[in-house]
């Protein structure tokens, strides 16, 4: 260290920190990439049953995913009028389709009559009739007939459209929100969406996409991916490239907030080893690197003398994006060519910024099962310049005993997550046999964990508060 870094704050890592970092890119850093809000949330446990108590999980299936803006799918996954896609959670199962060129909606999949769900598979239909006995709405919802209706005098006159959640748009994406008086989606996504309007999230299709079972809580899985500092352990063969521990973190409001990790910059763990230019390089396209980044093939792995292994890797990154999609590059910073920028979206959701093949997280409830959840992995690409938009990636499932390697799309990124998974199951053993019963968070580095719990809790006493009433 050479003793021109941040001051030292009890609350951090004592290395330099990401600001330090960005001060030393080769292109002007946009000011959204500075340190933001860092909020006082406290230093209070959680307790552990919060991850495996089924009366806790009802409170969450009954104030929190019944109220909340929920990613569904991508606008490309359905493109023509009568396209749909499922979206299930907590025993929910919605039926979000485009019912005109600029309309999608979001039915209930269940039949009005003895509930049988609707459509069990994605497709298109011009009609969803029900398998069971035939009554059939139109694809905009609208009752369209049933076979013995002479029979349903209680149907006469009244609405028999399929009830609808929800709908928004943002970046590609279409979000459902089953509560019929939620705020709009805008005021939920508002941080995020400003800042991402240089990543032409719209411009980029869905390249992978592969949801994972896992054994344990859906919040356990989601705070897997919250901070960076159990790299040292959980990664390793990362810690040549990544500077985890004195990772920056920020919460923007009840529901954004993000934490940035440099790259091509060593961890603080092991700073001690002096790697050259050179070594940091050859890490970064060995271990995981590779499957964002271009241009570390062989021979394209020497830095020159006097650059630095991350202002390297970024113009490679430009030259090597530029090559395979058309767009211009060169302005655009060391930081949004190579660096972790995860935004998170309260409760469920993680979407990554920068101009690389971004990364899109969801963590969910597997069902109503508190001890399992579902992890799915997106990432998108950005379509070319010239030339028609590829498809979208279909949806890669694992099983909760498939190994994130059998989906060999993913390249170096299947072994990260496969590390991260390794723990994930012991964690919620280790849980449930807890002798204090208590979970204790970083105040600075773990601080987006903490206010997710408070934020749930919030929603879970106004919930309870309002059925009192």
């Amino acid at each position: 260290m050479d003793g021109s870094h941040s001051p030292y704050r009890p609350d951090r890592h004592p290395s330099e920190s990401y600001e330090d970092i960005l001060c030393r890119d080769t292109r002007p850093i946009p000011d959204h990439l500075r340190q933001g809000p860092v909020p006082d949330v406290g230093v209070d446990p959680v307790p552990a049953s919060r991850y495996f108590s089924p009366e806790y999980f009802q409170k969450e299936v009954d104030h929190v995913w019944s109220k909340i803006w929920q990613m569904a799918c991508r606008e490309e996954e359905i493109p023509k009028v009568g396209d749909y896609v499922i979206y299930e959670i907590v025993g929910k199962s919605l039926i979000v389709t485009r019912t005109a060129t600029d309309e999608i909606k979001a039915f209930y999949n269940t039949c009005l009559h003895r509930g049988r769900k609707l459509v069990t598979l994605n497709g298109c239909k011009d009609e969803f009739r029900c398998p069971y006995h035939g009554i059939a709405w139109n694809t905009d919802g609208s009752f369209k007939d049933n076979p013995i209706g002479w029979d349903f005098p209680q149907w006469e006159g009244r609405d028999m459209n399929l009830p609808q959640a929800r709908v928004g748009t943002w970046g590609g994406f279409v979000f459902i929100n089953m509560d019929p008086n939620a705020k709009p989606l805008m005021e939920t996504l508002g941080t995020l969406a400003e800042h991402f309007e240089r990543y032409d999230y719209p411009g980029r299709y869905k390249a992978i996409h592969v949801s994972k079972v896992v054994r344990c809580n859906w919040k356990a899985l989601a705070e897997a991916f919250m901070e960076s500092h159990h790299s040292v352990t959980t990664h390793p063969q990362i810690l040549p490239f990544l500077a985890d521990a004195n990772s920056q973190y920020d919460i923007f409001d009840d529901f954004v907030s993000r934490q940035f990790s440099a790259s091509g910059v060593p961890s603080p763990f092991v700073h001690d080893k002096n790697y050259t230019p050179t070594e940091i390089i050859q890490a970064m396209g060995g271990q995981g690197g590779g499957s964002r980044r271009r241009g570390f093939e062989e021979g394209q792995s020497e830095v020159p003398d006097g650059v630095s292994a991350r202002a390297f890797a970024a113009q490679q990154q430009r030259n090597a994006l530029s090559a395979e999609d058309g767009h211009d590059y060169s302005e655009c910073s060391d930081a949004e060519l190579g660096d972790a920028l995860l935004y998170n979206v309260w409760p469920n959701m993680s979407f990554w910024a920068g101009y690389n093949p971004n990364l899109v997280y969801r963590w969910r409830p597997n069902g109503r099962d508190p001890d399992s959840g579902i992890m799915d992995v997106i990432m998108l690409k950005r379509a070319p310049k010239e030339g028609p938009r590829p498809k979208p990636a279909p949806v890669h499932e694992l099983g909760i005993d498939d190994a994130w390697s059998e989906a060999t799309e993913l390249g170096g990124l299947a072994g990260i997550f496969e590390q991260d998974m390794g723990n994930l199951p012991y964690v919620q053993e280790g849980l449930h046999a807890s002798g204090n019963g208590l979970v204790h968070f970083g105040k600075y580095s773990e601080m987006r964990i903490r206010h997710m719990h408070h934020m749930i809790e919030r929603y879970i006493a106004e919930g309870e508060a309002a059925r009192g009433r």
